[in-house]
């Protein structure tokens, strides 16, 4: 019993923190950790004749090849299925479904053989995956696979998705209860009391309405990730974690009844989850608001503001652990117990490890979840790392007013005039295939790139090409480009990702093209994010090799 209550609160931080922290690189199109590219035949891949000026012209570079789920797909499928299980143990040390485990497990086990109670708690739990699941197939139903792709770096959604993770966060604080209507609890209960299978779906189906106001936020944020994912299984996927973790220990415990026995008392902990589950929501629910910022270009909520809201939230969390901070739900505590004084140690020294990121510092683990290091204002960091050197500055760029390179890059943000420019100076070019909402290239930049060898690789070597590939500022007229389907792509993202697709027959970011600006053929293999230093300076050696 006390080993239990010792981990887990520890649990449930690591959960929390595994549903908010996978694969979030979302962008308007699929959203993958990693982008693995198979050796083509020379004559499918770059052809000089196929130029980005045909894009520009209203003719199709390439024709687009359709996307294959494997094995990027199956990555990000991975990520939400694990994301879903992780917010399924959550869900088990909530309030509202911890109390339940011992009372569900007795009623199979009251009365029966072990194999006949271990067969119903079976059925019980398979119906509580068909339930969930059944829920994530209806999001993409109702949303349709084109709308999901959007929704990443859709500014209305964005906003509404950080409202309601607001919403959420205030109710696993205390504020209110989210539940759903009473007569459909009175029903599906009433239903449950009938005998054989159909009875243990209802029973299934009450434990979800009446759990509602604990994994109700826990389900919601789930269901928000994975949509924003774009991949066309997420939600049911997502589901399927969370009620498989879910459904698990009813089984087991109905097999091995006397485990039930060290299982804690409920208690005032239970709330305590809950609470540090609210404080993860509301930090969290932040990053929307940031990926709004960026792709609409508001340029309000910079890197300091999303850090000293940070340190604040984290902050409270760990004096709250400490049993300085009290909601009016709480139970007394009387004492710390050293679990408990370990998290909060924990919490508080993440909280210290986020300050010096107010003056530039890269804060490598978490730099994913930033906002970009070139929002920052003050930044003592990136200043000191180019001591000395002086940047490129080749007159102004265009789009320049709207992005902003890393680490004070001479970069082009157009793929004509940084092409140009590679021709004029007989330089490769390095394209980075790039979003506001991808976690993965802000960690590529915050990991990667400041190498002193890359670093000058890039700066020196290479002509950087960025392409933002889900930004919603409007075309010139000029600009705008008519897809052979009869599309008009008339804004920045929308071009570039067509082009992507398109050209490179890839849809994901980030996305490292290597070209010789005078044939436009690859100089190597395209890569995505690879967070080994030597591997990403490997391939920019190969380039130049190549160019050479």
């Amino acid at each position: 019993m006390i080993s239990f209550k010792k981990i887990s609160l520890g649990l449930l931080l690591f959960c929390a923190i595994s549903l908010t922290g996978y694969a979030q690189d979302s962008t308007n199109t699929d959203d993958l950790t990693f982008t693995e590219i198979k050796p083509e035949a020379t004559d499918t891949v770059v052809k000089p004749t196929e130029t980005i000026s045909k894009v520009a012209d209203n003719t199709p570079a390439v024709a687009a090849k359709k996307d294959t789920p494997a094995p990027e797909a199956q990555k990000t499928l991975w990520g939400i299925f694990i994301a879903g299980f992780a917010g399924g143990l959550a869900a088990l040390l909530m309030p509202c479904i911890f109390p339940m485990l011992p009372l569900t497990v007795s009623f199979f086990t009251k009365g029966s053989e072990k194999g006949k109670a271990f067969g119903r708690a079976a059925l019980y739990g398979f119906f509580i995956i068909l339930i969930y699941v059944v829920l994530g197939l209806l999001v993409t139903v109702i949303f349709g696979a084109d709308a999901l792709n959007n929704l990443s770096t859709n500014g209305i959604f964005n906003f509404f998705f950080f409202l309601l993770l607001v919403v959420f966060a205030a109710s696993f604080l205390g504020a209110f209860e989210i539940t759903l209507p009473s007569s459909w609890v009175n029903k599906m209960d009433a239903n449950s009391d009938k005998g054989g299978v159909a009875g243990l779906f209802f029973m299934a189906g009450t434990l979800a309405l009446v759990s509602f106001s604990c994994t109700g936020p826990i389900i919601g944020t789930l269901l928000v990730q994975a949509a924003t994912t774009g991949a066309l299984l997420g939600p049911a996927i997502g589901m399927f974690g969370f009620s498989l973790a879910l459904a698990i220990p009813f089984a087991l415990f109905a097999l091995f009844p006397s485990a039930m026995q060290k299982l804690p008392k409920s208690g005032g902990w239970l709330n305590s989850v809950k609470v540090v589950l609210g404080f993860l929501e509301l930090a969290f629910a932040l990053k929307f608001l940031s990926n709004v910022d960026l792709a609409y270009h508001w340029e309000w909520f910079d890197r300091e503001i999303f850090l000293a809201l940070w340190i604040v939230i984290f902050g409270m969390m760990g004096i709250y652990l400490l049993g300085k901070l009290k909601f009016s739900h709480d139970n007394p505590l009387n004492f710390i117990s050293v679990p408990r004084l370990f998290l909060a140690t924990i919490v508080l020294a993440f909280t210290v490890y986020l300050i010096p990121g107010m003056w530039g510092a890269p804060l490598r683990s978490v730099s994913a979840f930033l906002p970009p290091q070139e929002t920052q204002d003050f930044d003592l960091y990136t200043s000191g790392l180019l001591a000395g050197k002086s940047a490129a500055n080749d007159g102004p760029h265009k789009y320049a007013d709207k992005f902003h390179a890393p680490l004070k890059l001479n970069a082009y943000f157009d793929y004509e005039e940084g092409l140009a420019q590679a021709k004029k100076l007989n330089k490769p070019v390095l394209i980075d295939f790039t979003g506001h909402a991808c976690v993965n290239c802000r960690k590529m930049e915050a990991n990667v790139w400041p190498d002193r060898d890359i670093l000058k690789m890039i700066s020196e070597d290479y002509i950087l090409i960025q392409l933002y590939v889900d930004d919603k500022s409007e075309l010139a007229p000029a600009d705008v480009v008519t897809t052979p389907e009869g599309k008009k792509l008339n804004t920045i993202g929308k071009k570039w990702s067509d082009l992507q697709a398109r050209k490179f027959q890839s849809n994901s970011q980030p996305f490292y093209v290597l070209l010789d600006p005078k044939t436009e053929t690859l100089l190597a293999q395209p890569q995505g994010a690879d967070y080994e230093v030597a591997n990403y300076k490997k391939f920019l050696e190969s380039g130049l090799n190549a160019f050479k």
